[in-house]
């Protein structure tokens, strides 16, 4: 049984959830994201891009490049609303799949073509997507996932293509190496210094010479340049650790405004655990000067998910780590090392009254939000808040530093 791997991709897909929302925005020039001078392009419109405007961009350097185009800021609940509705679909009517990121699927149509064609499948199903839901997808069907993607690149804007067995390498040969997945700026760079700009030539390249260059990576740029790398499909994305940033709209050294900011994303995070019963044993804390030097500090601690051991801790690296009294441009929160369990009571420290409290605050965020309830320590950072469940087994949704 040959296997036929299909990607779908959902074309510029903020932009075209934004455009379902109002007509007016059809056809016109339109950007998806931060709107202040240190906003990030997310997405952007095909009429923007003839102007050198892609997403991941500077919104700042973006509106020099194309001044007429419109500006929104976006909002994850709808994405996310758009997203269910057409992995629905997908769930409905494909065996196996894989919710790669917030607009993109992986699916397993093995074994179609004996009863109906995985090709003429695939059709159907996209042409099912666009009628219900309103927005242009393209797909890309291939034995494996990486041509698959590639031929989805290929087939963009809103439309499909076909790779049959035995044609992955042909196909691949005459494009750029930078359609190839996994090759960034970086590695692009050094395989231009090295004479490389089409996938032809690696695929001439020994494998050793590659390896040689790029160490691991460079063997697997050299499998999906001949076609042969087949990752598997995952199903379920098992998050191992969860984070929060936040960039400052201006460079700050007010010490309140920090605490309280770190403060709330820290009980964030723990209300996340509980409420999927997880627990932590290492935390993160992040931090970015206006030069742009970022620190890191990390603390190993027994597993907790709860806000008297975990915001104390955090509070007590950002006092370690906030040394060089900069002015700060970005603060994070990191929790990893999650496994499942739930919060072990200790004996002489932790209280009925404690215990109490955090049961009533967390059936208060689930049943109203996340921000109607919080501690007075963390009033300040109102923007601190999730709009979807991190441990529900698909990826994050990733509004920014993408390209689409």
């Amino acid at each position: 049984m040959n296997k036929q791997v299909l990607h779908l991709d959902l074309d510029t897909f903020f932009v075209s959830c934004e455009r379902l929302i109002d007509s007016r925005l059809k056809k016109r020039p339109l950007m998806v994201g931060g709107t202040g001078d240190r906003g990030v392009v997310a997405a952007c419109s095909y009429e923007t891009r003839k102007f050198g405007v892609h997403s991941g961009m500077s919104m700042k350097v973006a509106r020099r490049l194309c001044p007429e185009a419109v500006v929104i800021r976006g909002n994850s609940s709808i994405y996310t609303k758009y997203s269910h509705m057409v992995t629905e679909i997908i769930k409905e009517r494909v065996p196996v799949f894989e919710k790669a990121s917030i607009d993109e699927f992986y699916a397993d149509l093995s074994g179609m073509d004996k009863f109906f064609g995985s090709y003429k499948y695939a059709s159907e199903l996209r042409q099912k997507i666009i009628s219900e839901t309103g927005l242009p997808i393209s797909f890309g069907l291939s034995t494996n996932k990486i041509v698959s993607k590639v031929a989805t690149g290929e087939a963009k804007p809103n439309n499909q293509l076909r790779i049959d067995m035995g044609y992955e390498k042909s196909f691949l040969a005459p494009l750029s190496i930078r359609k190839i997945p996994s090759v960034g700026d970086k590695t692009y760079q050094v395989l231009r210094n090295l004479g490389v700009d089409k996938v032809s030539v690696v695929q001439q390249m020994p494998l050793e010479l590659m390896i040689s260059v790029l160490g691991l990576n460079g063997k697997t740029i050299w499998k999906r340049a001949n076609g042969l790398d087949n990752p598997p499909l995952i199903p379920f994305h098992e998050r191992k650790s969860i984070s929060t940033e936040r960039t400052f709209t201006k460079d700050t050294i007010d010490i309140v405004k920090l605490r309280t900011t770190i403060f709330a994303m820290a009980e964030n995070l723990a209300f996340q655990l509980r409420r999927a019963n997880k627990l932590t044993a290492c935390i993160a804390v992040k931090i970015r000067y206006s030069d742009f030097n970022t620190y890191t500090k990390q603390l190993k601690i027994p597993y907790t998910s709860a806000d008297h051991i975990i915001v104390p801790a955090v509070l007590e690296l950002f006092d370690k780590l906030y040394e060089r009294r900069l002015l700060i441009r970005l603060v994070g929160v990191k929790l990893s090392n999650i496994v499942s369990g739930n919060y072990q009571i200790n004996l002489f420290d932790d209280t009925e009254e404690m215990l109490n409290l955090y049961h009533a605050m967390d059936t208060i965020r689930s049943k109203y939000g996340e921000l109607s309830i919080q501690r007075a320590a963390s009033m300040g950072a109102k923007t601190i808040g999730r709009f979807n469940n991190p441990f529900s087994g698909e990826p994050p949704i990733v509004l920014a530093h993408r390209k689409q």
